[in-house]
C-alpha cells in the first residue's frame, strides 16, 4: 500500500466530480410488474429532469416507453407520484406539461418500438395520480384534483370511460384529500384514504370501503378505521379479497386487516411497516400468495425484507445486501424494489423468492467507484433537549489517497433533511461522498419528528417546528465536537425545503454553525402559510400552530425577522418556478443580510421547481457551495 498524502480536510481531490455525480446517473421509482414485463421510472437530469417510463421484456430487451417530450409526472399535491399505471400491455400515464392522462398501447409492439401516446382525458385544468383499472366496466378510477374554480382545488376520485373519456363521473367527494383507490379482485369493493384539513395523511387519515354497484356507482360506503390519532397506510386486497392496511393506532405503522367486520392485528412489533405518504403509490409490501406477505419495514434508520404469514402472524426475514428497500411489487415469488445500501447505489432490483437469485436491472448510476474513496455510513443516537436521545448517519471524512495532519480535525457538514415528517437513510450518496472523499465529515441527522422510530417521536415536532429539529441538529454536531470527531470552529448546516428551515433556524438561533447553506428554504412562517398549495397549506397547524391565531409564534419563529442574530455566511440556492416556497422566501432574506454586511450568495435557477432537476443546475449547485464554504472556513479545493 502507497503512502497517504498529508494535506488538509477539504483540500483533497475527489474521483467523485459533481460531473460525475450527474453524468449517467437518474433517479429511479414507481416500479411495476404487467405480467412477465417490468416497468420502472427513471428521471434524467442530462434530459432536463424528463420522468422516462422504461420496459424490459422477459427476453431482457430494455427500452424507452415514453418518447420525448412526454414526461412522466403529475402534480396532483404538487409532489406527485403514481403517475402511471399498466395493464396487459396498456400504459395509462399524467403528462406534465399538461397534466392530461395519455394511453399508449404497446401490447406485442416489438422493441423499439414507436408508439405515440394518445390523450386520454380532454383538455382542461384538472390533474390525476393514483389509477387503477377496473377492467369489468372498462373504466380507470384514480384521484382527480380539479384547478378549474377559484380558491382551493377540489379533490375527488373519479371513474373515466376509457371508451368515452368525456364520461367522467365522481365516486367519492366530500372531503378535502383522497388517496389509493383500490378494487377488490372480484371489482365489487372499492377502499380508498381520506383527510381533512388541518391534517397531513400522517396525522389522522381515514379508511373508506363501499360496495360498487352494476352501473358503476358507489353504495353504503363506511368508515373502516382512522380519524383522530390513527394514520392509514397502503391498503391492499389480498388474492381472496380481504382488505389489509397498515395503520399507527399501536403507536407505530404495523399491518392490520379488515375481515368479518373486525379489525385484526397481524405481527405488533416497534418497527415501521409504512411512510409519510407524501407521493402517491407508495408500498412497502404485496402479496406472494393468498396469505404470504413480502413486506418491507424499518428500525433504527435501516430498512429489512421480510415474510410475514397472514395465518401464522410470523414474520421472517430474507437476507439481502440492501439497507435501503422502497417501492416494492410482488408478482407471485418475484419480488421488485428499488434497493441501495452504504456502498451501493440505487437500483431496480428484482428478487426471485423461491432461490434467493438477485438481479439488478437497472442501477441508478452506471460508475464504478473505488470503496476506499466510500464513507460508510455509521448509525448514531446522540444526547439532546429534555434527557432525549435523536438519531443520524454519521461519515468519516475517506479517500484512500489523502490523510490529514493529526493536530487537524475535520469540518463537519451536518445535513438535515427535508419534510419535516419524512427521513434520511444509509443508502449510498454520491452527494455525501462528494464531500467526504474530500475531506469533510458529514452528520445527516434523523431529527425528532423524523419518521421510522414510532409515532411518539414522529410527534416530537408537534407545535415544536423550529425547535426540536433545530436542536437536534445543534446537538448532533455538538456530541461530534465533543468526541473529538469533528472540528467544532468549522461546522456548517445545510438543508433543502423544510431542511431549509431548520437551516436557517439552526443558524439565526444558534452559535453552533459558521456557515450554512438554504436549498429553496422557509424563512417566513407567515408568508408560507398564506402562499402555498393546498396539500400543506394547514400543515404549519400541526408544527406551529393554527394561523393567524397563533400569529405570535410565525414571527418568533421566522429567521427573516430575527436577521440581527444571524452573523455568519449564508449561501441560498432557489428555484424561480417553486410553488411550495416561492422565490421570494430566498429573496428578501438574501436583501436583508446583504444590508447587514454579512457574507451571503444567491443562486436562482430558471425552470426549476422545488428541487433541482437539470444536470447543469444541479452541479452548480454542488460545486458553489463547496466553494462558498472553502472561502469561510479557508481551505484551498483541489478542483477549480
Amino acid at each position: 500500500m502507497t503512502d497517504r498524502t498529508v494535506a488538509p480536510y477539504g483540500s483533497w481531490t475527489s474521483p467523485i466530480t459533481a460531473d460525475l455525480i450527474v453524468a449517467g446517473t437518474v433517479g429511479l421509482g414507481s416500479v411495476a410488474w404487467d405480467g412477465e414485463d417490468i416497468y420502472w421510472l427513471e428521471s434524467r437530469p442530462s434530459e432536463g429532469g424528463r420522468s422516462v417510463l422504461v420496459r424490459l421484456t422477459p427476453e431482457g430487451q430494455q427500452q424507452d416507453v415514453t418518447p420525448p417530450p412526454y414526461n412522466v409526472r403529475t402534480r396532483v399535491h404538487e409532489y406527485g407520484g403514481g403517475s402511471y399505471t399498466v395493464h396487459q400491455g396498456v400504459v395509462y400515464f399524467s403528462n406534465f406539461a399538461d397534466q392530461r392522462l395519455y394511453r399508449q398501447v404497446i401490447h406485442n409492439s416489438p422493441i423499439p418500438h414507436e408508439v405515440t401516446p394518445e390523450p386520454l382525458t380532454p383538455e382542461g385544468n384538472y390533474r390525476y395520480a393514483d389509477a387503477v383499472i377496473d377492467t369489468q366496466r372498462q373504466r380507470l378510477i384514480c384521484v382527480r384534483e380539479d384547478h378549474t374554480a377559484t380558491g382551493e382545488p377540489v379533490n375527488t376520485i373519479v371513474s373515466i370511460n376509457l371508451n368515452n373519456a368525456e364520461d367522467i363521473i365522481i365516486l367519492a367527494e366530500g372531503m378535502d384529500f383522497y388517496a389509493s383507490p383500490r378494487l377488490s379482485p372480484n371489482g365489487l369493493q372499492l377502499c380508498w384514504i381520506s383527510w381533512n384539513h388541518p391534517n397531513m395523511p400522517w396525522d389522522n387519515s381515514e379508511l373508506w370501503l363501499a360496495s360498487v354497484q352494476a352501473d358503476g356507482s358507489l353504495a353504503n360506503p363506511k368508515l373502516v378505521t382512522g380519524g383522530k390519532e390513527e394514520s392509514i397506510f397502503q391498503p391492499q386486497w389480498s388474492p381472496k379479497g380481504v382488505l389489509y392496511f397498515v395503520s399507527d393506532r399501536s403507536e407505530w405503522w404495523n399491518f392490520y386487516r379488515y375481515r368479518a367486520g373486525k379489525i385484526e392485528p397481524l405481527y405488533p412489533i416497534p418497527a415501521e411497516f409504512g411512510l409519510p405518504q407524501w407521493v402517491f403509490g407508495m408500498s412497502t409490501y404485496g402479496f406472494a400468495t393468498a396469505d404470504g406477505i413480502i413486506c418491507t419495514y424499518t428500525e433504527k434508520g435501516n430498512w429489512y425484507l421480510a415474510t410475514l404469514n397472514g395465518q401464522s402472524q410470523q414474520l421472517q426475514q430474507i437476507h439481502i445486501p440492501y439497507t435501503s428497500i422502497s417501492g416494492i411489487k410482488v408478482s407471485g415469488g418475484r419480488i421488485l424494489f428499488i434497493g441501495g445500501s452504504a456502498t451501493e447505489p440505487s437500483a431496480v432490483v428484482r428478487l426471485n423468492f423461491s432461490d434467493g437469485e438477485i438481479s439488478v436491472l437497472k442501477r441508478s448510476t452506471d460508475i464504478d467507484i473505488d470503496e476506499g474513496y466510500l464513507s460508510v455510513a455509521e448509525p448514531i443516537e446522540f444526547p439532546t433537549d429534555n434527557d432525549q436521545t435523536a438519531f443520524g448517519f454519521f461519515y468519516p471524512p475517506t479517500n484512500k489517497d489523502y490523510i490529514a495532519s493529526p493536530s487537524e480535525k475535520p469540518p463537519l457538514l451536518v445535513k438535515s433533511h427535508g419534510g419535516p415528517t419524512a427521513a434520511t437513510s444509509s443508502s449510498l450518496s454520491l452527494k455525501i461522498q462528494y464531500w467526504t472523499s474530500r475531506g469533510f465529515a458529514v452528520l445527516d441527522v434523523n431529527y425528532g419528528g423524523s419518521t421510522g422510530y414510532g409515532r411518539e417521536y414522529r410527534q416530537r415536532l408537534k407545535d415544536n417546528w423550529g425547535i426540536v429539529d433545530v436542536n437536534d441538529c445543534a446537538n448532533g454536531a455538538k456530541y461530534l465536537a465533543g468526541q473529538g470527531l469533528v472540528d467544532g470552529d468549522r461546522m456548517a448546516i445545510t438543508g433543502g425545503s423544510a431542511g431549509g428551515y431548520t437551516t436557517l433556524c439552526a443558524l439565526t438561533f444558534t452559535d453552533v454553525f459558521k456557515a450554512g447553506a438554504s436549498y429553496y428554504g422557509v424563512s417566513d412562517l407567515e408568508a408560507l402559510a398564506r402562499d402555498t398549495h393546498k396539500f400543506e397549506s394547514r400543515y404549519l397547524d400541526n408544527l406551529i400552530g393554527p394561523y393567524p391565531e397563533s400569529q405570535d409564534l410565525y414571527i418568533q419563529r421566522s429567521p427573516i425577522h430575527h436577521t440581527e442574530r444571524l452573523s455568519c455566511p449564508v449561501i441560498f440556492f432557489q428555484g424561480l418556478e417553486d410553488k411550495v416556497v416561492p422565490p421570494n422566501q430566498a429573496e428578501t432574506m438574501v436583501e436583508v443580510l446583504k444590508a447587514k454586511g454579512l457574507t451571503v450568495e444567491y443562486v436562482p435557477f430558471e425552470d426549476e421547481q422545488h428541487g433541482f432537476r437539470k444536470a447543469e443546475n444541479i452541479k452548480r449547485a454542488i460545486k458553489d457551495e463547496f466553494g462558498f464554504y472553502a472561502k469561510v472556513f479557508g481551505y484551498e479545493p483541489a478542483d477549480s
